[in-house]
């Protein structure tokens, strides 16, 4: 028996749990970019003139960001789109997502600048994970990763960096920090204020499940990588994706319940918690919140 969708006789290819709606290719499609273009002007209202950088990995998610980002702007004049993407030096992964970034980036005529972790800080990710070391190599490459992408973004004058985090990833980092306690790190998950020194972060996937932007990319054959980095899988946030996935089976919309509480709950933490002192790093001089940034203090700069 053929599903239709509930918005027109055309066969359904998805059903969403948590709205109790099928629907069929075209209304998917308008759904998913609704709710970014919603999440865009409530949250990160683009201004004439912006810059507007992606962080752009290869993978369903960044692809999907810059897609959609440019499609919504690519035809205004007054705005420039540019992708960024890092290369973290990990042998049989990156290689082969860049490859495919590029080709996004040439399918959609964006301009596309590629930095990496050894040009940039001097080693590779495939080099600091056999080295002795205090954390786990996400947290290694997250902090480093970010430091690149700000330094780029700077330099081309963005008003604006775009990340692919989607709804998944808002929604087991808040009960992350919510696990640990780290109320400070809460706060700063919200839309951020301009910060000197800082490029405003953009999440315009923040409302969509990580299954819808899979479905997306590939109902508008994005070239995109689905692989699994080979250092993926911090233990906690591992427990949290199954522990999350898991409710929101048995309890649909459990993922935008998180993140509507968040989004009621932030500002009045930002008031009870004093914003960090902003300073420059000593050493790299990057804008940080003590003396010596997170990326100088992992790779043991004095």
């Amino acid at each position: 028996m053929t599903i239709k969708c509930k918005k027109c006789n055309h066969e359904a290819i998805i059903f969403q749990k948590y709205s109790g709606m099928h629907l069929c290719k075209r209304h998917f499609i308008e759904d998913v970019e609704r709710k970014i273009k919603l999440t865009v002007r409530r949250d990160y209202s683009i201004k004439k003139n912006d810059v507007i950088a992606v962080a752009l990995s290869g993978g369903k998610d960044s692809s999907v960001a810059l897609y959609v980002m440019h499609k919504i702007l690519g035809n205004r004049p007054d705005i420039q789109i540019v992708a960024i993407s890092v290369d973290e030096g990990i042998h049989g992964y990156r290689p082969h997502s860049l490859e495919l970034a590029k080709k996004l980036t040439e399918k959609l005529g964006v301009r596309h600048i590629i930095r990496s972790f050894k040009d940039e800080h001097g080693t590779t990710m495939d080099e600091l994970a056999v080295m002795d070391r205090e954390k786990g190599t996400c947290s290694y490459c997250g902090v480093l990763r970010k430091s690149i992408l700000n330094r780029v973004a700077l330099e081309i004058g963005a008003t604006k960096l775009v990340t692919g985090h989607n709804l998944d990833d808002e929604a087991q980092t808040i009960l992350l920090n919510h696990f640990r306690g780290d109320m400070e790190r809460m706060v700063r998950l919200a839309p951020p204020a301009a910060v000197e020194g800082l490029v405003m972060r953009a999440k315009p996937l923040r409302n969509i499940p990580e299954k819808e932007v899979a479905l997306y990319a590939l109902i508008n054959s994005l070239p995109v990588d689905f692989s699994e980095c080979p250092y993926a899988g911090e233990a906690l946030r591992g427990e949290i994706r199954e522990l999350l996935n898991g409710f929101e089976t048995k309890h649909p919309g459990t993922k935008y319940s998180l993140l509507r509480g968040f989004d009621k709950l932030v500002g009045a933490l930002a008031k009870e918690l004093p914003p960090a002192k902003i300073e420059k790093c000593r050493i790299c001089g990057d804008t940080c919140t003590e003396d010596i940034c997170q990326a100088c203090k992992l790779l043991g700069r004095k």
